[in-house]
C-alpha cells in the first residue's frame, strides 16, 4: 500500500488555502490541516498524532507571523520541513536562518511547488 504523505497548509488566504489543496491533490499529497494564523498553525501541530513532514507557510499572517510560528513548530520537531511561500522576499534570509527549508517567492508555477514538496519529503529523516 503506498503512503500518501500529508502536508500542513498554513495561510490567512481563503484562495490560496483552496489552491495549495488543489496542487496538494495534483501532487498526489493531501493536506493534513489548515491554518489561518500562525497560533492556530502551533496548536494545530501540536495536536497531530502523526505529525506531517513538510508545511506550507505564508510570512504575513494575523496574530502571529510565518517566522514566529516556525521557530515554534521546529522546538516542536525540528525534522520538519517548512516550506515559505510569500511575495515578501525581504524575509528570505531570516526564514532560511531561523529554519525554513526552502523560500518560494509567490507567483511560481505547481510543477515548481510539487517539487519543492518532493524535495522536502525526500530530504526528511525519520
Amino acid at each position: 500500500m503506498i503512503k500518501i504523505e500529508k502536508v500542513f497548509i498554513v495561510d490567512d488566504e481563503p484562495s490560496l488555502q483552496f489552491f495549495y489543496e488543489k496542487v496538494l491533490s495534483i501532487g498526489g499529497f493531501e493536506a493534513a490541516g489548515i491554518a489561518s494564523n500562525g497560533m492556530e498553525a502551533v496548536s494545530m501541530f501540536k495536536s497531530f498524532s502523526n505529525k506531517p513532514k513538510v508545511i506550507l507557510m505564508d510570512q504575513r499572517m494575523p496574530e502571529m507571523s510565518g517566522i514566529e510560528a516556525s521557530k515554534l513548530i521546529l522546538h516542536i520537531d525540528n525534522r520538519v520541513k517548512i516550506i515559505f511561500i510569500s511575495a515578501d522576499v525581504s524575509v528570505k534570509e531570516e526564514a532560511i536562518s531561523n529554519g525554513a527549508f526552502l523560500f518560494i517567492d509567490k507567483i511560481f508555477t505547481i510543477d515548481e511547488l510539487i517539487g519543492a514538496i518532493n524535495r522536502a519529503i525526500e530530504s526528511y529523516v525519520l
